[in-house]
């Protein structure tokens, strides 16, 4: 049984030079045997994307590929920008099974289900055992893409992601596909075989100011808190001034570092949304619903706080594991911690490979969402912001 893993960079500026690099870091741990699975993550401001697919294409035609644009690119070297990481992965033991679901923005659930419905068709009817997912960032509800999954796998299934960005500009990511470059769109892999994992998932994120209720919502879209504009909330915070009302400033500029926060019955951790923008009567879409009747709260996270939850996060993963070391770690971390955190990025990094092995391959990036369990610990899953999400794969 073999589980070969290797992690590959470069932040040469030529697509084919670019791969080339990546291609021969993460191949050298695979010896002679070509990938099962290839993950390329990249800078969409830097490199052409589709010369970058292209090029991967080439070296490793046979290879499952997925991937997508990014807001900063991880290794276990650090965070990066204006780079691209690649993980390649041989097996005989794990299959690794892509499909896709597009038009998100017309409907996100469908898109889910179209997702998980081309794995089961490819597998034959037979379910993954997990699932990873890469959605677009700025498209539809991101909560519904993972409900549309959890209608075909069960409710029970256990999947992680993050989704695509665009180095902070918010206007338009970039899923990979195989030899597809799309928008729009989700794509992702099912895991079969025999294989173990845990996933670990911490936002470190607190309230402040009073809770405010939602009185009127639809899907992602918050128009009123309290019977008022929504985006009064943060007018009240942080004054009227602060908070720009124009279609060409994303209010993301802002509240990504102050999210909104939805207070979950009975647990003691807030379930994260990102503001995206508001219009002009103060209505805000966010990156995912927020429920008629819920209680919101402005978030605030320190450096100290986000990175003890990344800690908090890689134990988790680890004890799913129940004692045997994992050969591979993917990371979906916010675009949020990466603003919060600036010159201490490498330590949470850092504080997650102190936990899980140094020597782990890891892969990850910024991302503008993620999926996961609730707290990592219930047993369906969401869609998450500001958050970190650590999946651990091993024999």
């Amino acid at each position: 049984m073999a589980l070969l893993v290797g992690v590959g960079s470069s932040q040469k500026t030529d697509p084919e030079e670019a791969i080339a690099e990546a291609v021969l870091q993460a191949g050298q741990p695979l010896g002679n045997h070509q990938p099962s699975f290839l993950m390329l993550l990249a800078s969409p401001t830097t490199y052409d994307q589709k010369g970058l697919l292209a090029a991967l294409e080439r070296r490793h035609p046979s290879s499952t590929i997925i991937g997508c644009s990014t807001s900063g690119e991880i290794t276990g070297a650090g965070p990066f920008d204006k780079s691209i990481a690649l993980m390649a992965i041989f097996s005989d033991q794990i299959k690794f099974v892509p499909g896709v679901g597009k038009d998100i923005k017309n409907d996100s659930r469908d898109a889910g289900k179209q997702l998980a419905q081309e794995i089961l068709a490819k597998a034959k009817g037979e379910k993954p055992r997990a699932a990873l997912i890469l959605p677009d960032g700025l498209a539809g509800n991101g909560a519904d893409i993972v409900r549309g999954i959890l209608d075909i796998f069960g409710q029970d299934f256990m999947l992680a992601g993050g989704s695509a960005g665009d180095d902070f500009l918010f206007k338009q990511t970039s899923e990979y596909f195989n030899d597809e470059v799309l928008t729009d769109s989700v794509v992702g892999v099912g895991l079969y075989g025999n294989f173990s994992f845990g996933i670990g998932v911490r936002h470190g994120w607190i309230p402040i100011g009073t809770s405010r209720t939602v009185t009127k919502s639809k899907s992602n879209i918050l128009y009123e808190l309290d019977g008022k504009p929504a985006i009064q909330i943060y007018e009240d915070q942080f004054g009227k001034d602060k908070v720009m009302v124009s279609p060409t400033e994303p209010l993301a500029k802002l509240a990504i570092t102050y999210p909104l926060g939805i207070v979950l019955p009975n647990q003691s951790e807030y379930l994260i949304r990102d503001p995206i923008t508001v219009d002009a009567n103060g209505a805000i879409t966010c990156a995912a619903e927020v429920p008629e009747g819920s209680q919101v709260y402005i978030m605030i996270g320190s450096r100290e706080e986000a990175i003890q939850a990344a800690e908090q996060a890689a134990r988790m993963a680890v004890e799913q594991l129940q004692g045997k070391p994992p050969k591979a770690a993917f990371l979906f971390n916010c675009i949020a911690r990466k603003k919060l955190l600036m010159t201490k990025k490498k330590e949470e990094i850092d504080a997650i490979r102190n936990i899980i092995g140094p020597e782990i391959p890891l892969i990850g990036f910024y991302t503008y969402g993620e999926q996961a369990p609730l707290k990592g610990q219930v047993v369906t899953c969401s869609f998450h912001n500001e958050t970190d999400v650590l999946f651990l794969l091993t024999e």
